[in-house]
């Protein structure tokens, strides 16, 4: 018969046989190091998942915000949420209501979360969309070039936000503080795009990208 890989044996002068308990201590210490690695895995999945708790009191349990000028996460490409976590932790981009929540944010959990929302389905808010609001904004979409950056569909792309289906009142609060450089943090590339616009071509803006799919 052969004998297992790495196991020793001997037999004593009473015919007794002593089996070596060498070979199963790897063993042994290689499940401890696995049970170890399965809590602490577990541990942070735990941890990633009170994250999410955190964001969808406000944006929503599936992502899709509800709440008036709290905007939708869902669908956002995984970068851009990424990015602006980052960009909030590091104190680039100062909202004082996140200040909070993203301080002590660690890398993986900036991946973690990005990861699980940009997988999330995008919803319409419910707000009213007004078509012919909704046909002004897209020619001034057509004439800003939104689709350059944002994609033809307004889905995003990168460190370029989906602005499909994002919350109306939020869209116009957010191309209002773009428009005035009152935005922290923001790129003044957008700055550059919507200066001059009246508060009714930004509203334009907002409910042809609530309108896109």
């Amino acid at each position: 018969m052969g004998r297992a890989a790495g196991r020793s044996e001997s037999r004593a002068s009473n015919g007794v046989m002593h089996v070596s308990t060498a070979w199963w201590r790897p063993l042994a210490l290689g499940l401890a190091a696995a049970a170890f690695c399965a809590d602490a895995a577990f541990a942070e999945t735990a941890a990633l998942a009170e994250r999410i708790r955190s964001c969808t009191a406000c944006h929503g349990e599936d992502g899709n915000s509800s709440t008036p000028n709290i905007p939708s996460l869902a669908g956002q490409p995984e970068f851009f949420v990424m990015n602006q976590l980052f960009l909030m932790r590091e104190g680039v981009r100062r909202i004082e209501v996140m200040m909070p929540l993203v301080k002590d944010l660690k890398d993986e959990e900036l991946t973690g979360l990005a990861k699980h929302f940009a997988r999330l389905e995008a919803k319409p808010s419910g707000e009213a969309i007004d078509p012919a609001l909704a046909q002004r904004g897209a020619d001034l979409a057509n004439l800003g070039r939104c689709g350059s950056c944002h994609l033809p569909n307004l889905s995003g792309q990168e460190q370029m936000p989906r602005l499909a289906k994002q919350r109306v009142d939020y869209m116009i609060r957010a191309l209002k503080e773009f428009r005035d450089d009152k935005r922290s943090g923001a790129d003044t590339q957008m700055t550059a795009v919507v200066i001059g616009l009246r508060d009714p071509d930004l509203a334009a803006l907002a409910h042809y990208a609530a309108s896109r799919e």
